[in-house]
């Protein structure tokens, strides 16, 4: 105790307990929480803040958001993502074993940091009630703008689309429902617009009201392990759409919908689309192109290693009469098909409505090629329907094997008309209806078809 006075002892305790008392308000805090930086007002350069711990996870549970599937937990999504945005290669955390009702929500850049991850482990319900839609939207959970953008994890998103599939005519602008009256406008469940280097891995998503899965003027796309479960009369439930998106890889997924399993539409380019499970739903398709007499490019596409069961089309290019554009440089290969009403089918007189106008111009086809489709059909192996104007051209066969689903079975012989083309190698069906070589009056030059 030399050097040390009685009165000193209190003073030093003080001290200690102080310590001790900071120490355990820092555990409780877990560091600085993801809310404590969301509040924080400008930056600081000084050598102490840049050495501060600070959270890049940030936990909705941490925003107020309960996760019990009944309270509305939108803006506890909308305050986490904000605090997200701020930091590069933040997670932002959904996590398992809650269920979160949550209206529609636009998670947007571009002033938000790069690499964000989120981190999709629990369930995302949308509102069955007309309120949060308004007049209608066109998507519920939208990503808008974002670099580097991760979605991942073993969650589910649930659109609640029964609501929505209700039969209404074309005059109505609302759907019956039992908590309201429904837009007429359906939303695509999750949206990714206008953003660079995206991933889509890992998740589900249900019962979307119309498309899945959507893409549109994203550069380098990238989509895996992924699942998009509806009933297969669900309208308009695409499992994943693209549009105006180049440098896309779709691969290892299991799409069963009421729609298109991948719909392709116009602006696509270096589109790689491998070991995909499709069914039920109409195919993998292309197009409709050039509705409304637009004009639609989409080339570089490959489609292999394809499963499909119980679908409408098997591979399908669709066109509307009086598009302009083309498309160019396709593949189809290895595609095994059971039970598909028309496996292989160009359509050039696509029309999605009751009537349409007869029109002389078209989107040009050429350099589609398909080998190695192989399996069973019910209603017809092929049916190719090319524009009197602007016939398909350079289109090549191989290795085509189809068969009747069951002997018996009242089927309709292939269909060709204006496709000229070549037979490779021997196939199981009598494709006479195809014209070797190029039409002798080929339209396809002047600026109507270029892209």
């Amino acid at each position: 105790m030399s050097g040390l006075s009685f009165k000193t002892l209190p003073f030093l305790l003080l001290i200690v307990l102080v310590s001790h008392m900071e120490t355990s308000n820092a555990r409780r805090n877990r560091g600085a929480t993801a809310s404590s930086l969301s509040k924080k007002k400008g930056k600081s350069h000084g050598q102490g803040e840049e050495n501060a711990p600070h959270s890049t996870v940030f936990n909705v549970l941490d925003f107020g958001a309960k996760g019990d599937g009944t309270t509305d937990d939108t803006k506890a999504f909308k305050a986490a993502w904000a605090a997200a945005c701020k930091v590069e290669a933040s997670v932002f955390n959904v996590p398992p074993d809650h269920v979160f009702h949550v209206g529609p929500v636009s998670f947007s850049g571009p002033y938000c940091q790069h690499n964000i991850v989120f981190q999709l482990d629990g369930t995302i319900i949308a509102p069955k009630s007309s309120t949060p839609w308004g007049s209608g939207l066109l998507q519920w959970l939208q990503f808008t703008k974002l670099v580097g953008l991760t979605i991942k994890g073993s969650g589910t998103i649930d659109g609640n689309g029964a609501v929505w599939w209700q039969i209404a005519s074309d005059d109505d602008d609302l759907v019956s429902s039992s908590l309201g009256k429904m837009p007429n406008i359906k939303p695509t469940a999750l949206r990714l617009h206008g953003s660079l280097n995206v991933t889509v891995t890992g998740i589900t998503i249900i019962n979307s009201p119309q498309c899945h899965l959507k893409f549109d003027n994203c550069v380098g796309v990238s989509v895996y392990n992924f699942t998009a479960v509806s009933p297969g009369d669900s309208p308009n439930t695409d499992g994943i759409q693209l549009q105006n998106s180049k440098d896309v890889l779709i691969r290892s997924s299991n799409l069963s919908c009421g729609d298109d399993c991948v719909s392709i539409q116009t602006g696509c380019t270096n589109v790689y689309i491998h070991n995909v499970n499709c069914g039920p739903g109409h195919g993998i398709s292309i197009g409709g192109l050039g509705k409304d007499n637009t004009k639609a490019c989409v080339s570089n596409i490959t489609v292999r290693d394809i499963v499909m069961h119980n679908t409408i089309n098997g591979v399908l290019i669709k066109t509307c009469q009086g598009g302009s554009g083309s498309v160019r440089n396709v593949h189809f290969s290895n595609i095994q098909v059971s039970e598909v009403q028309v496996p292989i089918v160009i359509d050039q007189y696509y029309c999605d409505k009751t009537s349409c106008t007869n029109q002389t111009e078209a989107v040009a086809l050429s350099g589609i090629n398909y080998a190695n489709i192989r399996g069973t059909y019910t209603v017809k192996p092929v049916h190719f329907s090319c524009s009197d104007s602007t016939p398909c051209t350079e289109v090549t066969l191989s290795n085509i094997q189809l068969k009747p689903h069951k002997e018996g079975y009242h089927t309709y012989d292939p269909f060709c008309w204006q496709m000229f083309g070549q037979i490779y190698t021997p196939t199981a069906l009598p494709l006479d209806c195809l014209r070797m070589g190029k039409p002798t009056n080929n339209q396809m030059l002047g600026d109507h078809y270029v892209c």
